[in-house]
């Protein structure tokens, strides 16, 4: 009988892509299979016979966390509040600065240098009074803005629009000549050609001009860049950046890390403003650090990095991933519960994509629906465990929500989880049926098992009192947000991902619907992400509360961490040493204090 099974367990493994190692569970027991090369057959080193078939289970071969739990609890945070005082007086500076400003080019440049610095949040009331006087003056009426030039007009229009005014792009039509083309003169203009090149991001569909600025800026700042034709030094640099990175799809935590160094080396540095980021960076540093100690003993407490080892043990990245959702200060209780959401998921779905029976998965989400502690005795030993844990971590969240809100939250949280469970199981019924979807449908569901859905929905319905139905724009940018993340993940994770045999992502099912290369298949993902960037833009317009507009920008910085993270690869799976160095740089290193 073992022998028949084991000639079974061969002919699946050869219609498999490679697979490093193949668990076999049996009658209790379990055997790994080792595979070397490409499709070879793979042989078990022991066998006991049995009546029952083995259990075959794939495996990622995630490395272990680099970062140890007496690591993170020996973490000394207090060496930095005592320059607290600093900031007040500093702020005081950067405010009579913003208001003795009189100058458009003055307060827009100052404005800017306040966001990349990380600093803008100290200064909103300021910002938004400058801001507002400037569109008054001079974006409300054709008349006016025609007397700015390119690079004035094109900042304003992007820090306008960012905060939500809707600067036509007609402002930008006399960047075209008389035939309709942009007037090749303006590649002589380097820096109103990168801001213009920033400002493009903003667009909404159906901005053509946008569109075709944007073509004609990366054409032109790339060859300039490629061709040493920047003279000056740091603007080359931020070009190079910006080609890299667009402002709009950075995260702003990071682009303070890197702006912070490259603003010291700008010719109009303002020294108060670079002792400021660097005090205020090290303080909210500090902050975030006492947030990840928290995190690391509930992790710790939960045990899912012993008990769960085929599942990703990354409690650090995820975090990094809660301070890039929101990372000013009186958001501690958001960046913890959105901490232990996207750890929970990352397990979760390794038992849907990696190590689940399609049976044991039929059940699992059987009891998720249900939320019944008294179903989990039919689940396997590690399910149990798993589900316990999430179980209890979000009731205990929804227990906290009840006692500080007053709001019943279990019933919308329960039905998230369902969701997401159900897609998940779609995915796997697809991967064991061999089925590959068209990019329609797989984005369908796809835009559910990315998480975003259930992780906001989850930290909204904990932090807020309002009614998430209620603001169609919020809803309508989770899902948005959810699509940005899943494409950006499928373009850098599809190769590993196929692999290890997971189901297709969205590059081979264009590719299959199609029958385009993947180099085609890959640039129509991309087109794919900057449309759903212009709709993101257009819904953000339409935000009704403030609750709205901090969960809304949550969801889409959790978008924006997919550009970041996965530019090379699976670097959240298996994270390199960039990656890690980006972990040192924001939550462990702080800023040398020097101007």
């Amino acid at each position: 009988m073992a022998s028949s099974y084991i000639s079974n367990l061969t002919t699946h493994v050869l219609a498999r892509p490679s697979h490093s190692y193949i668990n076999i569970i049996s009658n209790g027991s379990q055997y790994q299979l080792y595979s070397t090369k490409p499709n070879a057959i793979i042989t078990m080193a022991h066998v006991t016979t049995t009546n029952k078939p083995p259990i075959v289970r794939r495996s990622a071969n995630y490395p272990p966390s680099q970062w140890s739990y007496d690591y993170l609890q020996s973490l000394v945070t207090t060496s930095y509040v005592g320059e607290k005082y600093k900031t007040s007086r500093l702020k005081d500076k950067v405010r009579t600065m913003i208001s003795n400003e009189t100058a458009v080019e003055g307060t827009l440049e100052l404005v800017d240098d306040l966001q990349r610095l990380g600093i803008s949040y100290h200064f909103q009331d300021e910002i938004s009074n400058a801001l507002k006087m400037i569109y008054s003056c001079y974006y409300e009426t054709h008349q006016k803005w025609n007397r700015l030039d390119l690079n004035l007009k094109s900042l304003g229009f992007r820090l306008l629009r960012q905060h939500g005014y809707h600067v036509p792009q007609e402002i930008f039509e006399d960047i075209k000549d008389e035939t309709g083309n942009i007037k090749a003169d303006i590649s002589e203009d380097i820096v109103g050609m990168l801001n213009l090149y920033e400002a493009s991001f903003h667009a909404t569909e159906d901005e053509n001009i946008l569109d075709e600025a944007r073509e004609f800026t990366t054409k032109c700042l790339k060859e300039k860049l490629e061709k040493n034709e920047i003279v000056d030094e740091s603007t080359s640099m931020l070009v190079s950046h910006a080609l890299d990175l667009p402002l709009h799809w950075m995260i702003q935590r990071f682009e303070a890390i890197w702006f912070i160094e490259a603003y010291r080396k700008t010719s109009n540095m303002k020294p108060a403003l670079l002792e400021l980021a660097q005090l205020d960076f090290n303080i909210v540093q500090g902050i975030h650090q006492e947030d990840l100690k928290y995190s690391s003993r509930w992790w710790d407490g939960l045990g899912w990095d012993k008990k769960l080892s085929f599942a990703r043990d990354r409690l650090v990245e995820s975090f990094m991933w809660s301070v890039g959702s929101r990372h000013e200060p009186p958001f501690g209780d958001i960046r913890k519960n959105i901490t232990k959401l996207i750890s929970i998921v990352n397990v979760v779905d390794d038992v849907y994509d990696v190590y689940g029976t399609l049976d044991e998965l039929e059940q699992f989400t059987h009891v998720v629906k249900r939320w019944d502690i008294n179903a989990i005795e039919e689940l396997p030993d590690y399910m149990k465990i798993c589900f316990l844990g999430f179980y209890n971590t979000i009731n205990e969240m929804a227990y906290n929500a009840l006692k500080g809100q007053e709001s019943l939250v279990i019933p919308y949280v329960k039905k998230a989880w369902a969701d997401y469970c159900d897609a998940n199981l779609v995915e796997a019924r697809w991967f064991n049926s061999g089925y590959t979807p068209t990019l329609e449908e797989y984005l369908k569901n796809s835009c559910i098992t990315i998480s975003v859905p259930v992780i906001i929905t989850n930290a909204y319905f904990c932090g807020s009192t309002e009614d998430i139905n209620a603001d169609e724009a919020l809803n309508n940018l989770i899902h948005l947000s959810a699509m940005i993340l899943r494409l950006t993940d499928d373009l850098g994770t599809s190769s590993a991902e196929l692999k290890r045999g997971d189901v297709p992502k969205a590059v081979e099912c264009y590719m299959h619907e199609t029958g385009a290369s993947e180099e085609k298949a890959r640039t129509y993902i991309r087109k794919l992400i900057m449309e759903t960037w212009k709709k993101i833009n257009k819904e953000k317009m339409g935000l009704k509360s403030p609750s709205s507009r901090i969960f809304a920008e949550c969801a889409i910085n959790l978008g924006r961490m997919g550009h970041f993270t996965y530019q090379r690869g699976d670097i959240f799976g298996s994270p390199d040493d960039l990656y890690t160095s980006h972990e040192m740089s924001l939550l462990f290193t702080p800023k040398s204090y020097h101007i």
